[in-house]
């Protein structure tokens, strides 16, 4: 017997997702909610006349959790077939049902609408954790609401923000994926009882040709698993183009952590904001200075693999034949859980970094000192023509002062001399220039934006998801 250090384990589950979500996708998970199916079926076709015995309905019921693994292997070398393997283990475990088991199904009975339940599952974990996020940038938001921040577009120094309102950007972001999430929850179908290719022949056989009994069976079942959507029309299989949709939801999710990620890995360069970093922990091997970005790094590692992961579903989509094909199926056990499973990884990484994410306002405020002088031109401009000077004058004066300043900066590694040039300057000796200098002036309306963003967004998230917010992650590596 192999040791579990001989086979390869998924990084996945050993150094990323949570227990919960680990479990959700394991095989204990996966064959008992099989049994919960096999059962509510029968308690469906007893209650609507079939010939199925309480003692039978007992039987199943007091074996749904207790499955004999190394029985089903057996039985799935056997026959090659792994719903038959679980069939007949399930058979032996409450022998007086054995007539009864998956009478009128066929595999996707179990196979799909297991899968259903499972997703929705691992939805409601995602949901819950998006929201721990959006409320933990929130914090964040309101608490640097106004500290004055140098923006950049393309990279470059652009106009100031505050650090708080560029986390409710990527705040906004998740908020736009738990809404994809929470859409895809209020819409899932569940596949029921369909038959072989969809038809529910078999049900109407067992029911003697009664339309009415097949088409309230579908829907017992369903309502027995919380489902009040069902498939109006399937094949043998639901529709495969609903994997690519819960799939994407995890993309769009990927795709805002990687965002956000990328962010923080260029502001830690400017040592303006870091992830946590540990008392023990080591930034590199050689390099004893460094504290590296590293949980950030995970994450957008793992966003890059679940956006791979989301082009898979739409080409099994795509390739499935008339009413089924089988070469869903492998493909299918590998993304949807490996695609939940990372985004889960992601979530528990954001909430332990976005829990400490440390902040250097005097490195920021040095940052805007030395840009906004640049910045405040305009003003300083509109200062000195209102004390009575020339406008075109003055604007020329200040074309030249700049490039002479920026010189400096570029060409010789000194700070930007531009104030003292303007203040040397008779021109615009009348400039108050502390208070043209002031960031706050240059922020708009970035802290009401903040305020007016939780208010609005974020508290009614707060408020549904209240039982949520309180978990706290410890990281496994």
């Amino acid at each position: 017997m192999a040791n579990n250090k001989t086979l390869y384990a998924s990084p996945l589950v050993e150094r990323n997702a949570s227990k919960e979500m680990a479990e959700l996708f394991g095989a204990q998970k996966k064959f008992s909610t099989w049994r919960r199916l096999w059962l509510e079926l029968a308690k469906a076709q007893k209650k609507l006349g079939l010939n199925i015995k309480q003692s039978q309905l007992n039987q199943m019921a007091q074996h749904l959790d207790d499955i004999d693994f190394n029985k089903a292997d057996h039985y799935e070398r056997k026959f090659r077939h792994d719903v038959v393997a679980h069939i007949h283990t399930f058979a032996d475990a409450a022998p007086k049902a054995a007539p009864i088991i998956h009478l009128g199904a066929t595999s996707c009975f179990v196979g799909d609408n297991a899968d259903l339940i499972i997703m929705r599952e691992a939805m409601q974990i995602t949901a819950g954790k998006l929201a721990t996020v959006i409320n933990l940038l929130a914090k964040f938001a309101k608490k640097y609401r106004s500290l004055a921040t140098l923006g950049f577009t393309h990279f470059q120094p652009a106009q100031l923000t505050t650090v708080g309102k560029r986390a409710t950007m990527w705040c906004y972001e998740f908020v736009t994926d738990l809404r994809e999430i929470e859409h895809r929850l209020d819409t899932l179908q569940f596949r029921g009882a369909k038959g072989t290719t969809g038809t529910q022949a078999s049900f109407l056989a067992l029911f003697d040709g009664k339309h009415n009994k097949v088409k309230q069976l579908d829907k017992a079942v369903a309502t027995a698993f919380g489902f009040k959507k069902i498939c109006a029309v399937s094949g043998q299989t639901y529709q495969r183009k609903i994997d690519t949709l819960v799939v994407n939801c995890l993309a769009t999710t990927a795709q805002s952590a990687h965002k956000l990620c990328n962010d923080l890995r260029l502001l830690a360069n400017l040592k303006e904001i870091e992830e946590p970093f540990e008392k023990s922990q080591v930034g590199s091997s050689a390099m004893a200075y460094k504290r590296n970005p590293m949980r950030c790094e995970r994450v957008t590692a793992l966003s890059r693999l679940v956006l791979t992961l989301a082009s898979s579903p739409p080409m099994t989509a795509s390739e499935q034949w008339l009413e089924r094909t089988l070469d869903d199926s492998a493909n299918r056990r590998v993304v949807i859980p490996e695609a939940f499973l990372a985004v889960d990884g992601i979530l528990e990484i954001l909430i332990n970094v976005l829990d400490g994410l440390v902040v250097y306002p005097k490195v920021i405020a040095a940052r805007v000192a030395a840009e906004l002088p640049f910045m405040a031109t305009e003003n300083i401009l509109m200062a000195a023509v209102k004390n009575g000077g020339n406008r075109q004058e003055l604007h020329e004066k200040i074309r030249l002062h700049s490039h002479a300043a920026s010189a400096q900066v570029k060409q010789f590694g000194k700070p930007n001399d531009l104030i003292n040039r303007l203040k040397a300057d008779i021109a615009f000796r009348k400039v108050d220039f502390e208070s043209v200098l002031n960031p706050k002036n240059y922020i708009g309306r970035a802290p009401q934006q903040v305020n007016e963003f939780i208010k609005s967004i974020v508290e009614p998230i707060r408020r549904k998801y209240r039982k949520e917010l309180n978990k706290k992650v410890e990281l496994k590596v």
